[in-house]
C-alpha cells in the first residue's frame, strides 16, 4: 500500500473475529480488547436480519440443534445478546480503525454502507467477497470503500496475471489469498496492476513475519497479540 508520499504503508494488522484467540469471536468483548492489544484493524463476518439490521457472525444461523434458523429469517430482537450490530461495533470502538466484513449475505450492502457512512467509517470500510461479480456492481454504490476479492489460486482458470488485470478493469482494489499462496513474485505482479495485497490466516509468528517481509498491505490473525510482537519487532511467545 502507498500513502499519497508514495511512501510504503504498514500492513493492516485485522483482528480476525475480532481477538479470537483471546476472547469469544465476533463479540463486543473480542472486538475491544483487539483493540487495547494493538490489533490496527478488526474483521469479522456480516449478514442481514429479517428486520434489515447488519449483524456480526459467522455462521449466519442461530437456535438449536432442532431449532436453527438463518439470520436472515430472525429479526435483530430475537438474536442471541451476544451477537452485536455493525452499528454497535462502531459506537463501542471507534470510527477509526479498519473494519473488514466478509459480505456473506449480499443482500447486507446496503445496510452496511449506511451504517459506515452515519459513523463516518466508510472509508475505513474493507469489504470482501468470493465473486468478482458482485464486487463489481459494488463499485460505484460504494467509491469509498476498499473492494476485496477472497479467492484462492486454484479458483482462477486464466491465472493470477489474468486476474490482477480483470480486477483493475473492474475497480476491485484488493486481492485476499491463503497466506500460503503468497510469494514475492506473486506480490510484484498485483503490485504491478497497482492492486492491494492481503492475506489470511496469519496465525503462527513465522508466518506472520513472512508475510510482512513480503509487503502485504493487511494480514488476518486470530493472535493479536502475536501479530502485534511480530509487527513490532519482538519475539513472540507460542
Amino acid at each position: 500500500m502507498q500513502s499519497v508520499s508514495g511512501r510504503p504503508l504498514p500492513a493492516v494488522l485485522f483482528a480476525h473475529r475480532g481477538a479470537r484467540a483471546h476472547a469469544p469471536e465476533n463479540t463486543l468483548e473480542a472486538f475491544e480488547l483487539a483493540v487495547r492489544l494493538g490489533a490496527t484493524g478488526l474483521e469479522s463476518d456480516v449478514w442481514i436480519t429479517a428486520d434489515g439490521e447488519a449483524v456480526l457472525d459467522h455462521d449466519g444461523v442461530v437456535g438449536s440443534r432442532l431449532r436453527r434458523r438463518p439470520i436472515a429469517q430472525v429479526d435483530r430482537s430475537a438474536l442471541p445478546d451476544h451477537i452485536p450490530t455493525l452499528a454497535a461495533l462502531y459506537e463501542s470502538c471507534g470510527p477509526d480503525l479498519p473494519v473488514s466484513l466478509d459480505v456473506k449475505d449480499a443482500a447486507a450492502f446496503d445496510r452496511v454502507v449506511e451504517v459506515a457512512r452515519t459513523h463516518g467509517a466508510a472509508a475505513g470500510l474493507w469489504l470482501c467477497h468470493e465473486d468478482l461479480d458482485v464486487l463489481a456492481g459494488w463499485r460505484d454504490a460504494a467509491p469509498e470503500a476498499v473492494l476485496v476479492h477472497s479467492t484462492f489460486v486454484g479458483h482462477l482458470p486464466a491465472g493470477p496475471e489474468r486476474h490482477a488485470a480483470d480486477l483493475r478493469a473492474a475497480r476491485i482494489d484488493a486481492v485476499n489469498l491463503h497466506h500460503s499462496e503468497w510469494n514475492a513474485g506473486r506480490v510484484a505482479l498485483y503490485r504491478r496492476f497497482q492492486r492491494r495485497v492481503l492475506g489470511w490466516d496469519a496465525q503462527h509468528a513465522r508466518v506472520i513475519r513472512s508475510l510482512l517481509e513480503l509487503g502485504v498491505d493487511g494480514l488476518y490473525s486470530d493472535h493479536v497479540d502475536r501479530m502485534v510482537d511480530v509487527a513490532s519487532g519482538r519475539d513472540p511467545v507460542e
